[in-house]
């Protein structure tokens, strides 16, 4: 794998400056993994497909326009959010569009990386020269207060996502030089951030603020350990920590602005978790991918900080999330109203919201809380959400999007072109481009995999260069083989994850066996030796097939039943069976087969079943009877999650009714 050829990327580690507790463990950066397998296939369409399609449909969106400063304004394209007959004269989601580009660029940044592409790298760079030419003097930068609203900047932190576009440009900055070399972009988001510095802070004649919308606080962290320099991520801390602080800002820059704290579509602080400071915090309510950004940030600055009392009320909020409101895909968000949270245990599957953003944020906390140490209650999630909520959200061509991810379909919730908030397409293009990032992670003198693969990682640990290969057919099979190739033989521990969804797993080094009970915690397995070149680690999963059932309270899925095999959730689609989905009934006492069909849907495992049907026989007299109907036995096929809805529209189905 290489480079863009226009500039080689800058040497991993070169700039990490910033202090860490030592025990911090931070993810390898993308150009330092290479994968192959399962998720070289999804980087591969997100290379050849996604990334140009990204820019095609932002250029068709009339995107381009708004950012660039030598044509005239499009002015106002996306109509204003009408409410109950209210025009809410503050939010259209065309206000939102330098964040679409931001993740449109980090996604083009890590696909350039894997695969040359001179005529995008070509487009992108002209994107970020509009951004250059049209930033200010003083360094600010918003296309839509600076072209469609000029005078109107820092008024509206609570709706109008200033803050929250700044946040995904940065990240496509810090990705375009990672990937490249080239640092137009790079520097230019510094000088935003300088310019944010002066205007919000803690000091006298600064305004008390953070944005509505979260995600600046983890691009903060990014740009600090790119550049080294600490005062971003001290910025990155204040946003954090001044987060539902009394007096409330959003109240008093309501006032200031003339208007009512109190007209607020969403009537609570809870929608952008601002109700509360964040330390006292253990609800996940509001938006749901606010919230996921929010805690990805807050675990980074536990991570930077060591700071016990943030990661005390973020394993608060993860307990809640995952004991009462997540989705048995890593789905989350069950509501359209408020694209989030409701009640505990309300997770309906036809209506389900679920978010694609909301499953790729949770990937993102999930990573981030394993900054902490590994720790497989979050990387079991991670791998969980990743297989299955998130790219569940991408056709297998990388050409389609849901943005919606339900459980249960009747046929008519389809994969789209484009969308008027069109959040979600590069959001999981960018998260699959830089898939590499989320296997690993480097500590000074510890390294952690955390998802099993074809992957090459390469690092440097005290001070000795180290590659690391995987080979696997993972996620259809859980054999893996380790090989480590240090320059010089080197000491060191490696952590290796023993999923909690595997029954048993074995473990040997150079052939000798390692008993798993002696060296495991926190659902790792941690081997300290010295390693030297050619040595050998081999971990075999076992990968059963489960049924699976929900708590009793989520009353959508009484009496139902869910099939997993490894880390895959599995479902029923109408074009692999004869019956209505519906009708079935999955007998406890059935067997159940996994077959692999390196045919279908680009190669798949499926799993197969004999079921009974209800049969439609003798009901043509009317809608009810005394009697129940006769059952037939037919054949189940179950196919994974993520790859439902690529080929012809039709039922489907994950919660089965339980025989």
């Amino acid at each position: 794998m290489t480079a863009s050829p226009s500039a080689q990327p800058f040497k991993a580690n070169e700039l990490e400056k910033t202090g860490k507790p030592k025990l911090a463990f931070r993810p390898l950066l993308v150009p330092q993994v290479d994968v192959h397998g399962f998720w070289g296939d999804r980087a591969d369409a997100v290379a050849s497909a996604t990334a140009g399609i990204l820019y095609d449909r932002c250029v068709e969106a009339r995107m381009l326009e708004q950012i660039d400063p030598d044509r005239p304004s499009p002015g106002v394209v996306i109509p204003f959010h009408v409410s109950d007959g209210f025009t809410a004269r503050t939010v259209t989601t065309q206000m939102f569009w330098d964040s679409d580009w931001g993740k449109t660029i980090e996604t083009a940044a890590y696909s350039l990386y894997r695969r040359k592409n001179p005529e995008l790298e070509k487009k992108i760079d002209a994107v970020i020269d509009m951004y250059e030419k049209l930033q200010r003097p003083d360094g600010y930068l918003s296309s839509w207060y600076q072209r469609i609203q000029p005078g109107l900047r820092w008024t509206n932190l609570r709706d109008c996502h200033e803050l929250y576009c700044a946040g995904h440009l940065i990240e496509g900055a810090v990705a375009y030089y990672q990937a490249t070399g080239k640092r137009k972009l790079l520097d230019v988001m510094c000088r935003f951030v300088d310019h944010i510095a002066t205007v919000l802070g803690p000091q006298p004649g600064q305004k008390h603020g953070y944005c509505g919308h979260e995600e600046i606080e983890l691009a903060l962290v990014k740009l600090a350990r790119v550049t080294g320099e600490q005062k971003y991520m001290e910025l990155a801390k204040y946003f954090i920590d001044q987060r539902g602080q009394q007096p409330h800002y959003f109240d008093e820059e309501a006032r200031a602005r003339g208007a009512d704290p109190k007209d607020f579509h969403f009537k609570t602080y809870e929608y952008n978790q601002s109700h509360i400071p964040v330390r006292e915090q253990d609800k996940v309510v509001g938006h749901a991918v606010r919230a996921m950004y929010l805690y990805s940030g807050m675990a980074d600055i536990a991570t930077e900080y060591g700071d016990d009392t943030l990661r005390a009320a973020l394993d608060r909020l993860w307990d809640d999330l995952t004991t009462k409101s997540l989705y048995i895909t890593g789905g989350l968000g069950p509501s359209a109203d408020n694209e989030g949270f409701t009640s505990d245990y309300d997770l309906p599957n036809e209506s389900a919201y679920a978010e694609t953003c909301a499953a790729v944020g949770l990937v993102f906390w999930a990573s981030r809380m394993l900054g902490m140490g590994p720790n497989a209650r979050y990387a079991d999630m991670m791998e969980r959400a990743l297989y299955n909520g998130s790219i569940s959200g991408l056709s297998l061509d990388g050409s389609l999007f849901f943005y919606e991810n339900p459980l249960e379909s009747r046929g008519a919730h389809n994969r789209w072109k484009w969308h008027r908030c069109p959040c979600c397409p590069p959001n999981i293009g960018r998260m699959v481009a830089s898939i590499g990032s989320y296997f690993y992670s480097l500590a000074d003198d510890a390294v952690a995999v955390h998802l099993y693969g074809d992957s090459t990682a390469r690092f440097d640990i005290s001070g000795v260069p180290v590659s690391l290969t995987q080979a696997s057919r993972y996620p259809w099979d859980g054999a893996v083989g380790i090989t480590l190739e240090p320059q010089a033989p080197v000491e060191f521990t490696l952590h290796l994850r023993i999923p909690d969804w595997s029954a048993s797993a074995e473990l040997a080094v150079n052939g000798d066996p390692v008993n798993l009970d002696d060296v495991t915690s926190d659902g790792y397995a941690a081997i300290r030796r010295t390693w030297k070149k050619g040595d050998q680690v081999r971990l075999d999963l076992e990968m059963p097939i489960e049924r699976l059932y929900a708590n009793p309270q989520v009353r959508q899925d009484a009496g139902r039943v869910a099939l997993s095999r490894g880390p895959l959730i599995y479902c029923v689609e109408a074009t692999d069976n004869e019956s209505q989905l519906h009708r079935l009934t999955l007998p406890r006492t059935a067997p159940v087969e996994a077959q692999l069909r390196p045919e279908l849907l680009g190669g798949v495992v499926t799993l197969s079943t004999t079921a009974q049907a209800d049969a439609g026989d003798g009901w043509q007299s009317g809608l009810y009877r005394p009697e129940p109907p006769a059952t037939t036995q037919t054949r189940l096929t179950a196919i994974p999650y993520f790859a439902w809805d690529n080929r012809e529209s039709g039922e489907m189905l994950v919660w089965l009714r339980d025989g």
